[in-house]
Formats: structure tokens, sequence, C-alpha cells
């Protein structure tokens, strides 16, 4: 038998490149997915326009907040998993193996319909852009360039697609800023006015509302964590990136915010959105800067569409392929590029999805910009609330169990914070959906779309509760990813199928082991489960596991 290295895992048997993607590449996953020239142009009007509340820009950053305190403990988790799966991986380890494939057969759709939705957005934009410059293209055609590149891309490189984020993002947010300076260098009202970030604004009764609205705008940065394995450092560069992105997100949408309130006027602003709804901005920058630069906005408007399909894309792919590369799905999904380290069938299997789904728009002649792009990215980001509130309480019992690996404000305070106050986002978004989607009071999309979560999150248990009864071996590797021994998976006393146990915990176990025991010494050559399933049925043990340490070699 050929010599194996002792560092592989034996639980899973593909990779994707690892070593690829730095700080910054990963933070323009994350800011990309998060789009912030489509919320300023798009979100941030709306929210004016149909809440009628000023508070908007202090909203933004309160959600940013928010979701700063979720970010401690979910990156606290990085530094002890690295997966790809992301949530469903956090949710396995933190409140076992059955809710987190559940999780992972909400994650699957959420991802899916937040990427599928913006193909609407792209579609309506740059049909727009190239009416402009004299060429009537539909939004179909203009859809499906977009789900062309986004399909090469996907199979490519991920450094390639880093690269092109970086492009796109710096140029987006480099015309955000622009914008910004122009609109405070020339206010309505004569002076700049701060009254929109008065913190006494959060306490009016819209804010509820404003806030489920403001969320939806950073989701993508969680998307971070989906690329740990092709990090250079995963346990630093993700951490340090996930946070790089929230914050980065949410100054960029609360100053933009605060800023059209300047160009507009504190006590204009509402009105004017409502009559200029998305060229708000470039109404207001429109008269102070040459026409070029308004020209290059609305191109821009396009390419953060395009970085955000970009993002999503590597995000469901990626999801797909840790589920495979552990059978939850068919083991083919686990495969990558040979070259690329793609996820091949993972990036495949979106882009034909997404071929369908605008096929049948296109067929029923609906509405791209309304049932196509928001829809289909309110209720996504309604899944992606959820896993997001899920994995606070993940985090929570993980630390618990494992209360030294962290301090006390990543491992209790921050984690607790976090959910309570995303219990409170998710019950007013869940109250609130159907005004979200604009449909008729009586209408049965106020709870269809939460009850088909649940339906998902509950095939998803008993699909785990099959595999731990006729898989118990793939059962054991759920959300154990390319680290296979993790401090969770220490071995334990009775030996159950429920606990995974990797040749590195085995090998860890046995140099603990007393002498005069019936633990075989360690050899340079563990034994895989494989070799373990197909030895007779092991005696009662005589040892102990050994203590916890800090971190699993």
């Amino acid at each position: 038998m050929a010599s194996k290295d002792v560092s592989e895992p034996d639980i899973v048997s593909t990779a994707l490149a690892r070593n690829r993607l730095g700080v910054p590449s990963v933070v323009f996953f994350g800011v990309a997915g998060a789009a912030p020239l489509t919320v300023v142009i798009g979100a941030i009007t709306t929210i004016y326009a149909v809440v009628g509340n000023t508070a908007v820009p202090v909203v933004y950053l309160v959600v940013a907040g928010i979701l700063s305190i979720f970010t401690v403990g979910f990156v606290a988790m990085s530094r002890h998993i690295v997966n790809s799966g992301a949530f469903y991986s956090y949710i396995s380890h933190g409140l076992g193996r059955i809710p987190g494939v559940g999780a992972a057969f909400v994650a699957l759709p959420a991802y899916a319909m937040m990427q599928i939705g913006l193909f609407g957005l792209f579609g309506v934009v740059a049909s727009g852009v190239l009416d402009g410059l004299g060429f009537q293209v539909g939004w179909f055609e203009c859809a499906l360039t977009a789900w062309a590149f986004v399909a090469l891309l996907g199979m490519l490189w991920v450094d390639l697609s880093g690269k092109v984020l970086a492009v796109l993002l710096v140029a987006e947010i480099v015309i955000v800023l622009l914008y910004d300076l122009v609109m405070v260098a020339n206010p309505a009202d004569g002076s700049v006015s701060f009254a929109t970030l008065s913190p006494a604004l959060v306490f009016t009764p819209e804010v509820a509302a404003m806030m489920v609205l403001a969320i939806a705008g950073f989701v993508g940065f969680e998307a971070t964590v989906v690329l740990s394995e092709e990090a250079k450092d995963p346990k630093k560069t993700i951490a340090r990136a996930t946070h790089l992105a929230v914050i980065l997100a949410g100054l960029l949408c609360g100053l933009s915010a605060w800023a059209m309130s300047v160009g507009a006027g504190p006590g204009n602003i509402v009105a004017a959105a409502k009559r200029e709804q998305t060229d708000l901005v470039f109404t207001l920058v429109g008269p102070h800067v040459p026409e070029a630069l308004v020209n290059i906005g609305y191109v821009l408007f396009m390419t953060s569409i395009f970085a955000a399909l970009l993002a999503f894309h590597a995000a469901v792919a990626r999801y797909q392929f840790a589920l495979g590369r552990e059978g939850v799905l068919p083991r083919a999904w686990g495969y990558t590029h040979p070259r690329t380290g793609a996820p091949m069938v993972g990036s495949l299997t979106q882009s034909l999805l997404a071929i369908g789904v605008l096929v049948a728009y296109r067929i029923t002649g609906a509405d791209p910009l309304v049932y196509l792009f928001a829809w289909l990215t309110v209720v996504g980001g309604l899944g992606v609330l959820i896993l997001m509130w899920s994995c606070s309480a993940a985090v929570i019992a993980f630390f618990i169990r494992h209360p030294h690996q962290e301090n006390v404000w990543r491992a209790k305070v921050a984690p607790i914070t976090a959910f309570v106050l995303l219990s409170i986002i998710l019950a007013a978004t869940i109250y609130g959906l159907g005004d979200l989607l604009q449909v008729a009071p009586g209408s049965m999309f106020h709870w269809l779309f939460p009850t088909g979560y649940a339906v998902f999150a509950v095939l998803g248990f008993i699909w785990a509760v099959v595999m731990r009864a006729a898989r118990p071996e793939v059962y054991a590797a759920i959300g154990r990813g390319a680290d296979g021994g993790f401090i969770a998976d220490a071995p334990r006393l009775k030996g159950s199928h429920t606990e995974p146990i990797s040749a590195r915990a085995i090998l860890a176990a046995a140099r603990e082991t007393p002498a005069g025991t019936d633990m075989p010494p360690p050899t340079a050559e563990p034994p895989t489960l494989r070799d373990l399933r197909e030895q007779p049925p092991p005696g009662p043990p005589s040892w102990e596991a050994p203590p916890e340490p800090t971190r699993w070699p």
C-alpha cells in the first residue's frame, strides 16, 4: 500500500484551488455581493420613497453595526472551521448535523434566487444604457449576455474572477464617493445639514420596516466565508475580509444616503425620491458634473450588478461543491476542474437553472424588474437572514461546548447580542413580507415563501436522518469539509456513528492512550474510515477520550 500523507483528510477526496485569494480579493467578493452602487441608486431611493422617512442614513449605519456584531462570532467560527459550506458547516458544528443539513437545504434556494433575480435588474438596466447609445436591445438579450460571461468565469480560476471584481468594484466605489462629494458640496438648502444622521430618528415607528429593507443591501458580505478553502491564510484572511466587507458596505451606504439628503434637502428628499426614483442620484449630480460622468455612472451601475451576479454565482457553486464532497448531494458535485480548481458541476448547475428561469420569464412575459428582480431577491434575502439567525444560535452553542477557544466577547457577548437583534429583524421581515412584495393583504404570498423555507428545512432534517441510518460514514462527514479532524470531532467513548472519526483524531487519541490498553500504537499510516468499517466490531473500550486541545493539528 502506498504511503499516505496524514495531513490529508480521509473523509473527503477533492478540494478547491488552494492559496489563491488574499484579503483584498475576498473583500471584493463580499462587497461585490452587496453591490454598493446598486444599493445607492436603487435601494436607498426606494426606502426614501416607499417608507417616507428621513432616517435612512442612520438606519444603514445601525444595520451595519448589528451585522458587525454578528460578524464577530461568525468569523470566530471561521478560525476553527475551514469549509466552503459556511453557514451549513457552522450550523452542523454548533447545533448538530441534522440542523446543518436543514440549513443547507435553505441556503441552496436562497442564494440561487438572489443570483437569478439580479439577471432581471441587469437586463433592464443594460437595455436602458444601450438605448441611450442608440441600440434597441431587449432585457432578455442583455441578461443572456451577462449569463454567458458569468457561466464562463464560474468555470475558470477563482482569482481571475477576483481580479474582474477588483476592477469593477474599485471603479464603482470611486464613482459613489465622487457623487457623494458633489452632492455634499452643492447642498439644496445652501448649507450642509446633518439632520438625517440624528440618533433620535432610530426611535420612529417606521424604523423596523426600514431595517428590513436596509439589511437586504448587505446580503452577500457573508459569502466571504464560502471562499475560505481558497484563501491564502483562511483563519486570518476570512476574518479580516468579512469585517472589512461589512464596514465598507455600511459606510458607503450610510454616507451616500446622507449625501442624497443633503443634495435634495432633508425636507425634500422623500418627495424627490418619489418623483425621480432610480434617477435621483443622477438628477442631483447632473447639473454639477460633465454629462460624460453621468453616463459613466449609468455604465458602472450596470457593471455593479454584473459583479454581484458573479459573486453570488461563486457562492452557490461552492455551497453545492461542499455538499457534494461530503455526500449530502451526489458525489459528482464534489469534484473540481483539474486545472482551474473551480467547482464544475455546481457552477454548471447554477448556470442551467438560471437560463431555465430566464427563458420561463421570457415566455410568460412577466415584468423582469418586479417579478424577477424584486421578488426573487427579497425572498432570497429572507432565506439568508434565516441562515444568519440560525448561525448566531450555532455560534452560541458551539462556544458553550468549547468555552476556551475564544474570549468572552467573541464566544458569548457578541453572538448572544446578534441573536437577539437578528430575531427581532427576522420576525419583522416575516410579518411584513407581503408589504415588501407589494401584494394584496389576503394574498397567499404573505405566508407562502416562509412556509416554503420551512418545508425545505424539514426535507433537510429528514434527509440527514436517512443518512444517519443508511450511510453513517457519510453522516459522520457532514460539515467537516477539508479539515476532517477538528476539535468538535474528538473521539467519543461509545463510538456512536453520530460522531465522526478521522485519521487525525484517532492518531491524536492513540498518542494519549495509557500503556497496557488495547489501543494500537500510532503508525506512519493511520487507518481510514474505510479501514475501520472493514474491521470486526471492537470490544468495549478501556480508554478515556483525551481532553480537547485548543485545536487539532
